[in-house]
């Protein structure tokens, strides 16, 4: 059975789209434009999905049809000659905007589900990691690579292809924010991409050229945003009618079963050429790169579109034909070649009657635009319709290409020709003459054929440091700035080294630590360097892979838990033989109301909430107190009894199960040391370099590990510690700065290293900040911390009347900030030109590293705390609330909001 579908539509309740656009006009519009199959989109969103629960019902296999009492009223507005069945298949656009190799990524991406249930556990799991209910598109901080393995976690018969690869701002392989390949966004999951869609900025002959897309099937389809966009790009299919049918002949790309698509000219597209929009400037690739990217009106960025993208990424010459390939029709949408005949805007009432009555006479769309005879469509009574489609069938026709937003210029007659056949009366169909032949190059034809890569263009405007890559004993110290490199060399006992924010810590002691493995030869397995997150952790290995030999073992860089953890499992005398986990926050929380429980039971009667021993239990061991220790700065002699209790009935229930919770990890092997001699003195002659990141943040029994390592009457004193005691961050997990302020007490033989160049903070933030906590610092004036990185003079201060006036000015900031959310942000012109290029993202949960925090206090937190959040749903942020007294944080995925 042969069909059109059009997969990639959008609801009502996406940003930017058409008030009519529902199941019932989306409906309609299919038939109007001879389409069997087209996507629900949006089914993330409740309100849509709702609509899609309550108006259809399930037709053939994995398709879904309206309910009989709604399309027989649809039917009324349809012509006859067009009426057909018309099923829906459940696809919805997701955008993910996300950070990946410190860049941020945005890229949309079509996901196909077969089922309503299946729908709702999707719909589900991604409710738990972001905002759904704001767009029908969600803007989710998630990795694509990620959402795709939820998708098939959810069921093997979803499938995702990534949507209008070549777009700048919001696609795969955009110029503004994708990737080289698509195996660098997918990773272990490409192998199970097997379809692409081409976006109306490029058709497959621009795919064809980039062999890396070899064996992947193109599809096209209209990303409507109101229902007569809908069939402007389509797919051809000859199979039965089901999901599984659809799928199958997308994934084989069977020439037989996939037909080819129907496409935009790509020229026609809005980002195919070059150019900046503001200064009405548009320019071919190869212009651009003797512009050097740069607008030559204005000097600023230039929006490279889809063909410099192609340009870019090619390795075939124009025309290459590879061996998975299948035919495409580019068309004109039929409203645009009546708006040249008529001369007047595809809007007008003119027509949109002229469309409405060769429908009615001839039949759906695309039959009109591709299957008819001109010789039929001139008998329309449309003067000069049978010639204009058989120009666009033949491609004899002239675009002005679209460019930064734009869409490109169709014009299909010249002025003296068009008088010229309308004079004659010409309704029938004349022979293209000799000049034109001669001269039928649209600007197709005038893509760049393959050449030199502008890699200058790259190199010159490359993030990489330019600084010099001279080696110096082994290690890259063009690197490092003067502070830096007396920090790496230093290698004579104790080192502090006080290093304020964005003064490049972790790229100091990773140096450190290369350094002493590569030139002061010291064995790998003597260097240990601890930090707080597995985060951090990873990024020190990553960071010392990329500067040791592949040959060279990694030293260990390690949290201070996974440390304790792999102490506990090695050891002896350590009750580990019944270890099944560590537990989580959630089950803390249940196994200390089950504890709770137990003392009750027992006599004891309990006058305090159970996530009040929670947190003295945690306090308790992070102070080092056992069972039998004195609680006296843990709770009131009056709650001594009871916290005993529940306390000794907790640790019980994770010795019976044989659980640790993260606690336990750095209080038993504190423990283990004191208890036993031998262990202590193999970890402390294992480990004759110790280098701790984040010093300002040890909690007690972390401050012990590092004590017992590295004793201050060690004859050997080779410990690093870096930080800065103005930035102590994690008092809730017992850590306190007195410890950073010991350390020169305790190691009077400390050399301290004060690192003072940002490299990340304008000079005004500097100054401000500096200004700010310079009362409260318990550092010396030495450490004021310089960038020289000039940028605005000032700080904006904000003021809102109304909670809603708040809410929507810090949406349009973290919107500008971020370099827009959608298309709409670029086309409406929301975002400075100076934000495209911006690097900043969301993250996926509230341990990730997200790019925004706003802190706001409140002196009555509830109004506002409870208003914020529920108005931020309009920018249309995945926000994420988590209290803290006295302040409520709210993250929008990476951004956090603290009350």
């Amino acid at each position: 059975m042969k069909f059109i579908a059009d997969f990639h539509v959008h609801s009502k309740f996406s940003i930017a789209t058409a008030k009519n656009l529902d199941l019932e006009n989306l409906y309609i519009a299919a038939q109007l434009k001879g389409i069997k199959v087209v996507g629900t989109g949006d089914f993330t969103h409740p309100g849509w999905f709702s609509e899609i629960k309550e108006k259809l019902v399930p037709a053939e296999e994995g398709l879904f049809k309206l309910k009989e009492a709604i399309s027989s009223k649809c039917d009324a507005h349809v012509p006859p000659s067009c009426r057909d069945q018309v099923r829906f298949i459940l696809v919805s656009e997701i955008s993910n905007i996300y950070k990946k190799k410190n860049k941020t990524r945005k890229n949309h991406n079509l996901v196909f589900v077969p089922d309503l249930s299946i729908v709702e556990r999707f719909n589900k799991k991604l409710e738990k990691i972001g905002n759904i209910k704001s767009d029908g598109r969600p803007i989710l901080g998630l990795d694509a690579r990620n959402l795709f393995e939820i998708l098939l976690e959810t069921s093997e018969q979803n499938y995702l292809i990534p949507a209008h690869i070549w777009t700048p701002w919001f696609s795969i392989l955009g110029s503004k924010s994708g990737f080289d390949s698509i195996d660098e966004c997918f990773e272990d999951l490409t192998h199970q991409i097997f379809a692409i869609e081409t976006g109306l900025s490029s058709d497959p002959p621009m795919n064809r050229r980039v062999s890396a897309l070899d064996g992947l099937t193109l599809v096209s389809n209209s990303d409507a945003h109101s229902p007569l966009k809908v069939g402007r790009e389509a797919n051809i299919f000859d199979t039965e009618l089901s999901y599984s049918a659809i799928k199958s002949a997308i994934k084989s790309g069977d020439p037989k079963r996939f037909l080819g698509t129907f496409e935009f000219f790509p020229e026609e597209g809005k980002y195919h050429l070059d150019g900046h929009r503001k200064c009405n400037v548009r320019l071919n690739p190869k212009e651009s790169m003797k512009q050097g990217g740069k607008c030559p009106v204005c000097g600023k960025p230039l929006t490279l579109g889809v063909l410099y993208r192609v340009e870019e990424l090619s390795d075939r010459a124009e025309g290459a034909t590879p061996q998975k390939k299948h035919p495409f029709y580019s068309i004109v949408p039929l409203t645009e070649i009546l708006a040249e005949i008529f001369r007047v805007g595809s809007g007008s009432k003119k027509v949109q009657q002229g469309y409405h009555g060769l429908l009615d006479k001839l039949g759906p769309e695309f039959e009109i635009l591709h299957s008819l005879k001109t010789q039929t469509i001139d008998k329309s009574g449309v003067p000069l319709l049978g010639e204009a489609i058989r120009r666009m069938r033949a491609k004899e026709i002239f675009i002005n290409p679209g460019y930064d937003g734009e869409f490109g210029k169709i014009k299909i007659f010249k002025e003296d020709e068009r008088e010229k056949l309308l004079g004659q009366k010409s309704l029938f169909v004349l022979p293209a003459s000799d000049s034109f032949k001669k001269n039928k190059k649209t600007t197709c034809d005038a893509r760049l054929k393959k050449g030199k890569k502008h890699q200058k263009f790259i190199k010159k405007h490359s993030l990489t440091t330019t600084a010099s890559k001279s080696r110096e004993k082994g290690i890259l110290f063009g690197e490092l700035n003067e502070e830096q490199r007396k920090a790496v060399l230093y290698n004579d006992g104790p080192l502090l080294i006080v290093a304020g924010p964005g003064t490049g810590k972790t790229r100091t002691l990773t140096h450190k630590v290369a350094y002493l493995v590569c030139q002061e030869k010291v064995s790998s397995e003597q260097v240990l360097a601890m930090t707080f997150t597995n985060k951090a952790a990873q990024e020190m290995r990553d960071r010392l892979r990329s500067m040791m030999p592949d040959s060279e073992p990694l030293p260990r860089a390690s949290t201070f838990h996974s440390f304790c953890l792999e102490i506990l499992k090695t050891h002896e005398g350590v009750n580990i033989s019944k270890f099944s986990g560590i537990i989580d926050e959630n089950d803390r929380k249940t196994l200390i109301l089950e504890a709770v429980k137990k003392v009750e039971k027992n006599g004891v009667k309990i006058t305090k909430p159970p996530l009040f021993f929670l947190d003295r239990v945690i306090a308790a061991k992070q102070m080092l107190r056992g069972l039998t220790d004195n609680f006296k700065t843990i709770v009131d002699n009056s709650e001594t009894e009871m916290f005993s209790a529940v306390y000794a009935s907790y640790q019980l229930l994770l010795e019976i199960q044989g659980l640790y919770d993260y606690e336990d990890l750095i209080f038993k092997v504190v423990g283990l040391f004191e208890k036993n001699k031998a262990v202590r003195r193999k970890y402390q002659e294992q480990y004759r370099y110790v280098l701790v990141d984040e010093y300002q943040d040890l909690n007690y029994g972390q401050y012990r590990i590092v004590q017992t390592l590295v004793p201050p009457e060690k004859p050997h004193q080779n410990l690093c510690v870096i930080g800065d005691p103005d930035q102590s961050i994690y008092g809730f997990r017992g850590s306190d700065v007195k410890y950073f302020k010991r350390f020169l007490r305790e190691y009077p033989k400390t050399k301290v290293i004060r690192l003072t160049r940002n490299y990340r903070s304008t000079e005004t933030i500097l100054e401000a900040s500096h200004q700010v906590i310079n009362n409260y610092s318990t550092s010396s004036s030495e450490s004021r911390i310089y960038s020289g990185i000039n940028g605005v003079r000032t700080i904006g201060v904000l003021e809102a009347n109304t909670a809603k006036g708040e809410a929507v000015a810090v949406g349009k900031m973290i919107e500008k900030l971020v370099g827009g959310i959608g298309f709409h942000s670029i086309d409406f012109n929301k975002v400075d030109d100076e934000n495209h290029e911006g690097s900043r993202g969301f993250s996926r949960t509230m341990k990730d590293h997200g790019d925004f925090q706003i802190l706001l206090f409140c002196i009555e937190p509830g109004s506002r705390a409870r208003s914020l959040p529920r108005l931020l749903i309009v920018p249309v942020f995945p926000i994420r609330l988590q209290a803290k007294k006295p302040f409520l944080i709210i993250k929008v995925s990476g951004i956090f909001f603290l009350f």
